[in-house]
């Protein structure tokens, strides 16, 4: 009998908890966001007197419950670990990674390689990081309408809003961050490796069923 949890999919989920959570820490570093509810977490974090791990959690609460009801339990139960861990290691890491000096470019530069590297990990061993990232792959599973492309859409409005936050640079470089991160999403990222881990190794697509 296969095991519901192996090895390969904790090791997955570890390396995109732990890179997503770095990309996380080097944004806030610099004072930068990015899109969906990572963005709205990070932003929020900067006026109000919380750090980002429990505003992450809280604001994704809603969509773990719609992960419980529309997509299988497993993605679900993966998904409330994912978001539980990104919210601990992003505090965590935050504590013991100090940054004397770090420009606005490296930080957007790193902080959203290691978040679509996270992502995509994430999201090849059945779960998300919580928020849109969710409806993103159910629209992408039900219209083959990229979940990269619909989360590029969703941080317009991320953006919109911390225009009135941050300074244009910090907009600016924000935008960079958010752009490698759904690129990479966008090009490494198919949901039919959704559950697989592996590229090519996904749920056969309608054309070949």
């Amino acid at each position: 009998m296969k095991s519901p949890v192996s090895v390969f999919d904790l090791q997955g989920m570890a390396f995109g908890i732990g890179m997503a959570s770095l990309g996380v820490v080097f944004l806030k570093a610099a004072g930068l966001v990015t899109g969906q509810t990572a963005g709205i977490a990070l932003l929020l974090s900067y006026v109000l007197p919380y750090g980002f791990g429990p505003i992450f959690f809280t604001l994704g609460i809603p969509f773990l419950v719609l992960a419980w009801l529309k997509r299988s339990r497993t993605f679900a139960i993966r998904t409330v670990v994912a978001v539980a861990g990104i919210s601990f290691l992003s505090q965590y890491l935050a504590t013991i990674l100090k940054f004397e000096d770090l420009s606005l470019a490296v930080a957007a530069i790193a902080g959203g390689a290691c978040s679509g590297v996270g992502l995509v990990a994430i999201f090849r061993h059945n779960a998300s990081a919580g928020g849109m990232t969710i409806v993103g792959i159910m629209i992408e599973q039900k219209t083959g309408f990229k979940a990269g492309w619909f989360q590029l859409a969703v941080d317009a409005l991320v953006f919109l809003a911390a225009a009135f936050v941050l300074s244009p640079a910090q907009l600016g470089y924000s935008f960079l961050g958010a752009l490698i991160t759904n690129m990479a999403i966008v090009w490494n990222f198919d949901v039919e490796q959704s559950g697989t881990g592996r590229p090519g190794y996904g749920r056969a697509s309608k054309k070949d069923a």
